[in-house]
Formats: C-alpha cells, sequence, structure tokens
C-alpha cells in the first residue's frame, strides 16, 4: 500500500502521540508527554491554530510517521517514525517538507535539538541532510543543529 503524506490537521493528535511512544530512540508514552504539558486536546489546538507546521504519513488507516515545527521559532519539533517503516526515505520527505513550509513562513534559520551520541539514528541522520552543531547543548544536553 503507497503511503499518503498531507498536512496534518488537528483530529491527527491522538495518533501521533500513539506513535511517539512506539518509535525506535526517544519515545515517550502519552503519560510522559501529559507530563511535559503536550496532550492530544493541546497538540489538535496548536494544529488547528496554525502554530504547528506539520505533516503526516499514513499508510492506509495507520499514522506511520510525522513532522513537526514550531511556526513562530522555526525550530522542528519532532520527526517521529515507526520502526519499520525506517530506512524508505518517509522521514527525510517529512522532514524535507516541514522545512519547506518554514521557510515559506519565512524562517531563514531552522533549528532543532538532536543526541549528541554519535551512535544514535538521529545523529548522522540530520547531519546528512546538511544539519550542522551549533556548538550549542539545549536543557537535556541535546546539540542544536540548524540549517543554514
Amino acid at each position: 500500500m503507497p503511503i499518503a503524506v498531507r498536512a496534518a490537521r488537528p483530529e491527527d493528535a491522538a495518533a501521533c502521540i500513539d506513535l511517539r511512544g512506539r518509535t525506535r530512540e526517544n519515545a515517550f508514552d502519552a503519560a510522559q508527554l501529559a507530563e511535559l504539558g503536550i496532550t492530544p486536546e493541546s497538540w489538535a489546538a496548536g494544529i488547528a491554530e496554525g502554530a504547528s507546521i506539520g505533516r503526516v504519513a499514513w499508510e492506509g488507516e495507520r499514522m506511520v510517521g510525522y513532522c513537526f515545527a514550531d511556526r513562530d521559532s522555526g525550530e522542528v519539533l519532532v520527526l517521529a517514525l515507526l520502526p519499520d517503516y525506517e530506512g524508505r526515505g518517509i522521514g527525510r520527505q517529512l522532514l524535507q517538507e516541514v522545512v519547506s513550509r518554514a521557510r515559506d513562513a519565512g524562517h531563514q534559520r531552522l533549528f532543532l535539538a538532536c543526541s549528541a551520541d554519535p551512535r544514535s539514528r538521529s545523529h548522522g541522520f540530520y547531519r546528512r541532510l546538511g544539519w550542522r552543531p551549533t556548538g550549542e547543548l539545549d536543557d537535556a544536553g541535546d546539540e542544536i543543529l540548524q540549517l543554514p
């Protein structure tokens, strides 16, 4: 079945939260996200208000991945993909589409937090796509990367 990528809709929020708990690395379940103030309602509101720039990937009735950026800051907040769908270009497509929309929103500098551990999948993934370390770390000890 083909993978369909489209703009995120408020009704996708619950599926996004569910999927985030099933990723290979950096998984957060619904309870952990709620502790951070991220609920289906808050996520849906961000999409509805346009504060979140998001793209989602579906295979039939199953969400397989998503990517979101903050419209106001240009930060790529999350890229999540089910493990069975890794290595198929879906994550790259989601990220590229979100980057394009963030640039359309006026952002010249895009940034994200990424594991500083070279053994993590995300470490090499973003660098291969042109993201570069800024030398900064966030509060969790993740590296801040930017896309020139």
